[in-house]
């Protein structure tokens, strides 16, 4: 597949995950329960998954999963569950904003795990590298202006048009500081996550079964949060609506096929290339809120928007040089290989 391709496909996940949030958001603001949301959405991911595995895998005989390998897919699969909640914990100790700035540090903390477990490589001497890891905080930084500075508006709208008008809970400054440390924490996770699902996907090359299994244990082990989040075991019940409709868009688009776009892509070029399209969603939230929901453009959304696209190209770049040189390499070590015996056979003649 080529580089192109994949870049294409990766940026058609990561906006379809900014929709589907979207979606996501307003049936929450109708009332449906974080935990029941997370519940639904990763039972209802793993019954479509079901499905397509069956499908794809019905006439091929798959490899037996190892203690090792299991082992990692349960780890995985809490790993996820926690992921979750402690997302929703901080949104609701903190904002939404601080969670979309916070989640631009998974690309760092990715980073420095691939090159603690050599997952990726680091050598300075190589232009390979400076475009990475330039291209790293030039998007992180680029998210981060983006999220946290305004400035003036270049584009202004009128309030009353927006189709969902934003509440901003007032949260105290203890309660700031915590919903931050929650969040900070899921970025972490999530770069684990990551991590260990790149190892598992080298060593079980079926991203479909390994994400099928993945998302089978969140769902089992956010059943007993769901519960005790209730009042009432009625508030469980789903009825055909808004609720229904976020659950279903995010079970097939997000859990099912960003996952499974994410699981192969980890596999082929690791966790770090994966991780560097997260501060686009950032970018293509703010496109979609002002062409659909009516937000203001500030000039600080237009410069952090540019920092990341141009910290993204870097990376693209420097991940397009890195597969250069190992294909000339690899190139050179078949020539050597061909060429040695027989130029051993001509001194033998000789």
């Amino acid at each position: 597949m080529k580089e192109v391709d994949v870049v294409t496909v990766m940026l058609t996940v990561e906006l379809l995950d900014v929709i589907v949030n979207t979606v996501s958001k307003a049936a929450m603001r109708k009332g449906m329960n974080d935990f029941v949301f997370v519940m639904y959405s990763n039972a209802f991911a793993a019954c479509f998954l079901f499905l397509i595995t069956f499908f794809f895998y019905r006439n091929t005989t798959l490899p037996l999963l190892s203690y090792n390998i299991v082992g990692l897919l349960f780890v995985v699969g809490l790993l996820s569950c926690i992921n979750q909640m402690l997302k929703f914990f901080g949104i609701g100790y903190s904002s939404p904003t601080l969670a979309s700035a916070l989640s631009d540090l998974v690309p760092a903390f990715t980073s420095i795990l691939a090159i603690i477990f050599r997952m990726e490589k680091f050598d300075w001497k190589a232009s390979s590298t400076w475009a990475k890891s330039i291209g790293t905080f030039l998007s992180i930084g680029g998210a981060l202006i983006l999220s946290l500075y305004k400035g003036k508006a270049v584009i202004n709208h009128d309030p009353s048009l927006k189709l969902f008008p934003r509440k901003l809970a007032s949260s105290t400054e203890f309660d700031w500081v915590f919903g931050a440390a929650l969040l900070a924490a899921h970025s972490c996770f999530v770069s684990i996550n990551s991590v260990l699902v790149t190892r598992i996907v080298r060593e079980y090359p079926a991203e479909t079964v390994v994400v099928l299994i993945r998302i089978a244990l969140t769902s089992i082990l956010s059943v007993p949060a769901a519960v005790i989040s209730v009042k009432d075991l009625k508030e469980l019940r789903l009825g055909f609506n808004m609720e229904l409709i976020a659950i279903a868009c995010s079970a097939i688009f997000v859990l099912s096929f960003r996952r499974v776009i994410h699981t192969w892509a980890m596999g082929k070029r690791g966790p770090v290339y994966v991780a560097m399209f997260k501060p686009l969603e950032i970018v293509f939230a703010v496109i979609l809120g002002i062409t659909f929901l009516g937000d203001s453009l500030y000039v600080g959304s237009v410069i952090g928007a540019v920092i990341v696209v141009i910290g993204f190209y870097a990376v693209i770049w420097g991940k397009s040089q890195e597969k250069l040189e190992e294909d000339c390499a690899a190139y050179s070590s078949e020539s050597y290989a061909t060429e040695a015996p027989l130029l051993q056979n001509k001194r033998m003649g000789a």
